[in-house]
C-alpha cells in the first residue's frame, strides 16, 4: 500500500502525531505537503537515482522530505544531529547529495556542514530570515498533485562508522510501482498484526535505520505514528495509555531503562491497548526479556538485521522461551555459520554469521568494504559471530571485531555486559579488552552505576563476585572503571569503539 490511498479514502486520518506538542499531520496534509515538495525537486534538478539528504531532529517535516523523495525516484539520506560540520560535509560530498534539508534549530550546524560540500543545495524547515531558505515555503507555490515522472526511491543510509568513517549503504533503486509492497510491509503485517488500525510510538530518532523505516512502513498502511522528541522511560508508559498504542519498536537499553524504574511508576500506566512491542539493534540480555514478557505479555517480538538489510531473522515471545538468548529463524535470506576458512558449520558451532539468498546492497564508493562484506558464494554478514540450533534458530555471539583474546581463550564481552545490567547497582555497562603483557588482552568493565549507587572499590568487588557467580572466573572482569555516562548513540547503541580507542591509547601513553 502507500499513503496516497489513505489520503484518498480518508483524508482526516492522523498520521503523524507529535508526542511533546501534540501537532498533527493528516494523511491529506502528508500527500500535499509530499507532493509539493516533489515538484519543488524536480524543479532545482533531482532526477531519479539522484540523493536528499536531511539533518534533523524528530519532527514531522522528516515526512515531507522523506515521501517527497520516495516518489520522485530518490535516495534518502538521513544525517545523525550528533555528528561534526566537517562529517556531516563528508556525507554530503559522498552520498553525492544534491540537496540537504535541516531542522531549523540545527540550521547554523547546517550551513558550517554546507561549507565542506561546494554545490548542495541547503534548505531549513520554515526559515523566511533564517541562515537558510525554508523548505515549507519554496514548496508552497507548488501543486499538490504529483509530478509527471513519479517513480519509487528508498533510503541510502550511513552506517554507523565503528571503525574509520561511516560508509553509506546502497540498495539498488526500486523499478516496481510507488505502492509495491515493501519486505518490513509484509513482515509489520504477518508477524506483528500491524494494519490501518495501528496506534505505533516510535521512541528513538528517526536519523536511524529502523526508526524511520518502520514510521514510513506504518503510513503505507495507514496508521498513525506517535513520534517521541527524545527518549523517557515514564513518558513511553504514558504515551502508551494515551495514545492507546498498539505497536512499539525498542531496543535493549530502552528495556532496561523501563524496568528501573520504580514499581509504582511502572504499574501507574495502562499498557492493555498494546498487540506488538519490537525489539531489535543488539542482543537482549535474557533476564531483561524475561521480565519484559512477565510484565507485558507474551507480546514481545525480536528480530536481528542492520541498515545494509541483507537478511533478517525473527521471533515471537512463545517462540523466545522454548530457547532463551536466540534471535530467531530468518525470515529473510538464509542463515549460513562459517569457520575462518570459509567452510559453512554445523548446527552448534560458533562462526561468522552469513545471509545467503537476501537482498543486494553495496556501500557506497568503498569496493574493498563491500567486498570485505561478501563471501565467495556471494552471502552477506554484518560483521556478528553466532550459531544455529538443530531447528535453524539463530543465537548471537557478539561482534567479531570486539572478541577478546586473553590467555588464548576467546571471550564475548556480549555475554558480560548482559550479567552486569541485571545487577541492581548498575544503569549501564561496557566491557572491552584492553592490552596485557602477560594475557595479551585483560578484560575491563566500564560501569555507569545506577542512581543513588556510589562508585569505588567496594561496587567493584560486588560486581566481581556477581559476575564470577554466573559466568566464571575466566570472564570476570580483571578492573572496573565508573562513569557517570557511558557513550551511547540516541538510539541506545553502544559507541563501543569510543572506549576502545580510549582504553587503547592511555595504555600506550603508559608505555
Amino acid at each position: 500500500m502507500h499513503p496516497r490511498h489513505f489520503a484518498v479514502t480518508d483524508a482526516h486520518r492522523p498520521a503523524l502525531v507529535m508526542a511533546a506538542t501534540g501537532e498533527t499531520v493528516t494523511y491529506g496534509q502528508l500527500e500535499a505537503v509530499a507532493n509539493r515538495g516533489s515538484h519543488l525537486l524536480r524543479n532545482i534538478g533531482c532526477v531519479r537515482g539522484d540523493v536528499v539528504a536531511l539533518l534533523m531532529d524528530n519532527e514531522t517535516a522528516i515526512f515531507d522530505v522523506a515521501w517527497a523523495a520516495q516518489r520522485t525516484g530518490l535516495y534518502l539520506t538521513c544525517i545523525s544531529t550528533k555528528m561534526t560540520a566537517a562529517d556531516i560535509g563528508y556525507i554530503l560530498r559522498d552520498s553525492g547529495a544534491r540537496v540537504l534539508v535541516s531542522s531549523d534549530t540545527l540550521a547554523n550546524l547546517a550551513t558550517e556542514a554546507l561549507a565542506h560540500a561546494p554545490g548542495v543545495i541547503g534548505y531549513g524547515v520554515d526559515q523566511p530570515d533564517g541562515a537558510l531558505p525554508g523548505w515549507q515555503l519554496a514548496a508552497a507555490p507548488y501543486p499538490a498533485t504529483p509530478v509527471p515522472d513519479e517513480s519509487a526511491g528508498t533510503d541510502m543510509l550511513y552506517s554507523s562508522g565503528t571503525t574509520g568513517r561511516p560508509k553509506g549503504v546502497k540498495p539498488p533503486l526500486p523499478d516496481g510501482p510507488l505502492d509495491e509492497t515493501t519486505a518490513l510491509e509484509t513482515m509489520g503485517t504477518t508477524l506483528y498484526g500491524m494494519s490501518e488500525g495501528s496506534v505505533y510510538l516510535s521512541t528513538s530518532p528517526l536519523y536511524h535505520a529502523a526508526p524511520l523505516r518502520w514510521a514510513m512502513t506504518i503510513h503505507r498502511l495507514g496508521g498513525t505514528v506517535v513520534i517521541m522528541e527524545r527518549f523517557d522511560a515514564e513518558a513511553a508508559l504514558r504515551l502508551i495509555e494515551a495514545h492507546r498504542i498498539t505497536h512499539a519498536t525498542w531496543v535493549p537499553t530502552h528495556f532496561v531503562r523501563l524496568l528501573k524504574l520504580p514499581d509504582e511508576v511502572r504499574h501507574r500506566y495502562d499498557h492493555g491497548s498494546l498487540q506488538a512491542v519490537v525489539h531489535a539493534a543488539a542482543p537482549c540480555p535474557v533476564p531483561i526479556k524475561q521480565a519484559m514478557i512477565d510484565w507485558w505479555g507474551p507480546i514481545v517480538h525480536e528480530y536481528y538485521s542492520g541498515t545494509e538489510c541483507c537478511g533478517i531473522t525473527a521471533l515471537s515471545s512463545p517462540e523466545w522461551l522454548e530457547r532463551p538468548g536466540s534471535v530467531g529463524k530468518a525470515v529473510l535470506g538464509t542463515v549460513k555459520v562459517v569457520d575462518p576458512e570459509g567452510a559453512e558449520l554445523p548446527a552448534g558451532q560458533t562462526g561468522d554469521v552469513y545471509f545467503a539468498d537476501g537482498p543486494s546492497f553495496v556501500y557506497h564508493n568503498d569496493p574493498e568494504k563491500t567486498a570485505a562484506a561478501l563471501n565467495e558464494r556471494g552471502w552477506a554478514t554484518l560483521g556478528d559471530m553466532g550459531h544455529v540450533d538443530a531447528e535453524g534458530y539463530l543465537f548471537l555471539t557478539d561482534r567479531r571485531s570486539f572478541m577478546i583474546i586473553s590467555g588464548g581463550v576467546n571471550i564475548y564481552p556480549q555475554e558480560i555486559e548482559n550479567c552486569l545490567v541485571t545487577h541492581p547497582d548498575v544503569a549501564d555497562a561496557a566491557v572491552i579488552g584492553v592490552p596485557d603483557e602477560e594475557m595479551g588482552e585483560r578484560v575491563l568493565a566500564v560501569v555507569q552505576p545506577a542512581a543513588g549507587v556510589t562508585a569505588g572499590p567496594a561496587l567493584a568487588e560486588a560486581l566481581s563476585k556477581y559476575v564470577r557467580a554466573a559466568l566464571g572466573g575466566v570472564k570476570t572482569p580483571k578492573s572496573f572503571e565508573f562513569r557517570a555516562e557511558l557513550p551511547r548513540e540516541p538510539t541506545g547503541k553502544l559507541m563501543k569503539r569510543t572506549l576502545i580507542e580510549e582504553f587503547r591509547a592511555k595504555a600506550a601513553a603508559a608505555g
